[in-house]
């Protein structure tokens, strides 16, 4: 392990072992002032934060791009002072930090026995919205993981997730889709963090006017498996309650390939997870490339060079 990744695993470890510590007042203060501090640095991520807030606000202007970074940096410090914390959160907080619109999608598709495929993007906290589930519903479910260096720093996050009731799969090595299938055969939920392809063999969609990349997988196993396929959008507003939003289900086509029927139904998670961004764009937490312009040069000889390490932890 190299002594960067040695750092970051201590980071990571000091965030959890003390910011749960912390009154929730003092921890909101932190998180704050941390993202406003970054915020002011103007590196990698807020950069490229910014760069992609363009894409979805068009229209905005140099400050107005600023005044969103800001608070997109805001709200992903949010995210994480919640995460350091929600292991020391109690149940009852857990199951009052969530108020979510058309939930009947979801317990609807569970009660009809067939499984159902919870798609969302890197808005607000997808890891809150899964305790909820598993504490306010009951609902236990499984998800996928990105492996990170160092691998401690894996560990963690996995003993993280399945701390708060979650079954944790790696996203590589092969037998997580099959394992995901079986448990939608047998009825059960699934959770996918979707916005963003991380094998580059994902589908093409168009997002914001542009051409962006995002995982088959929720779409492949709604076909395999007769399962319900249901986009989720998340947002904080000024409570300490997030909101979310269940959508209708992605119905999977009457005719075509399976690769036809995949892309349209990719398209139509990718359009309902524009919807709820655009109408909270600072709640997205992407500070990676995510469009293929800026992933391949060759798409756009204009657009900066090859894809970097900026980014988060899924």
């Amino acid at each position: 392990m190299s002594a960067q990744e040695r750092l970051t695993d201590a980071l990571y470890g000091a965030g959890w072992g003390t910011v749960k510590k912390l009154p929730e007042p003092v921890a909101v203060r932190l998180g704050r002032t941390i993202a406003d501090v970054a915020w002011k640095q103007r590196g990698k991520g807020v950069l490229r934060l910014e760069s992609n807030y363009a894409r979805v606000v068009p229209d905005a202007g140099p400050e107005r791009l600023a005044e969103l970074s800001r608070a997109g940096m805001r709200s992903y410090l949010r995210y994480w002072m919640e995460s350091f914390r929600l292991p020391a959160w109690s149940a009852e907080r857990i199951a009052s930090g969530l108020d979510v619109k058309d939930l009947h999608h979801l317990t609807d598709g569970m009660a009809a026995g067939k499984g159902v495929v919870l798609a969302l993007p890197h808005l607000a906290n997808w890891d809150l919205a899964g305790a909820w589930v598993t504490t306010k519903l009951g609902i236990p479910f499984t998800t996928v993981a990105e492996r990170l260096k160092p691998e401690t720093l894996y560990d963690r996050f996995v003993a993280y997730r399945e701390g708060l009731g979650m079954e944790v799969l790696p996203h590589t090595g092969g037998t997580a889709f099959g394992t995901l299938a079986r448990r939608l055969r047998d009825g059960g939920l699934v959770c996918l963090v979707a916005d963003r392809d991380l094998s580059s063999s994902g589908v093409e969609v168009g997002f914001f006017g542009e051409t962006a990349r995002m995982p088959a997988g929720p779409a492949l196993l709604a076909q395999q498996t007769g399962a319900r396929l249901l986009p989720v959008t998340l947002w904080y507003d000024d409570s300490p309650v997030m909101r979310g939003r269940v959508h209708p289900p992605v119905e999977v086509p009457a005719s075509g390939t399976r690769a036809e029927k995949t892309s349209v139904m990719t398209q139509a998670l990718a359009d309902a997870f524009a919807t709820g961004i655009a109408d909270h764009p600072e709640d997205w937490h992407m500070l990676q490339r995510l469009w293929l312009k800026d992933l391949d040069p060759a798409r756009d000889p204009a657009t900066s060079p090859a894809p970097d390490q900026e980014g988060t932890t899924s």
